[in-house]
């Protein structure tokens, strides 16, 4: 930063010494230190930034050179599956099997299945489940909150009273 030896630095202390006086000198040089080491601090910050930036700028740029290596080797993958597509569906021939669409057409239908096997109504455990009161489940017993064994033996452990 600045170049300063040990003579230029004896030189500054006897000018400091005959313009401010023995008397204030010490409080100069503590202000002088605190200012100079706030100026170091500042400037390390602000390299700091700089640096960061610097580092960010970077990562920005490899960021968008990997997105765009990505992009291209989607649509690459993408015209070469579309290119596989078009050959294979050229080179299939169409079957028309009775036997087949007969067996698809006496199948049930898998929403109608699915909907039947659904339990609805008051038949769901959610209607059952909430159709209780509440003071029925605390008579009843039925937890609502669980709780390990451990937890519950140090909840209702009696305190002991050391001496």
């Amino acid at each position: 930063m600045i170049d300063l030896g040990i003579s230029k630095l004896a030189l500054i202390a006897v000018v400091a010494l005959i313009v401010v006086g023995p008397e204030r000198l010490p409080k100069v040089a503590r202000m002088a230190g605190n200012l100079f080491g706030r100026a170091q601090r500042y400037m390390n910050e602000v390299r700091s930034e700089v640096n960061r930036q610097i580092e960010l700028d970077e990562f920005k740029k490899l960021r968008e050179a990997s997105t765009d290596a990505m992009k291209e080797m989607e649509s690459t993958l993408n015209a070469t599956v579309q290119e596989a597509n078009v050959n294979l569906s050229d080179q299939a021939e169409p079957k028309t099997d009775d036997y087949a669409s007969a067996i698809l057409e006496s199948a049930p239908d898998v929403t109608k299945v699915y909907r039947d096997a659904l339990r609805q109504g008051r038949d769901s455990w959610g209607v059952k489940r909430t159709a209780r009161p509440l003071w029925f489940k605390h008579s009843a017993g039925i937890r609502t909150r669980v709780q390990s064994g451990a937890a519950r033996v140090k909840r209702f452990k009696r305190p002991v009273l050391h001496k």
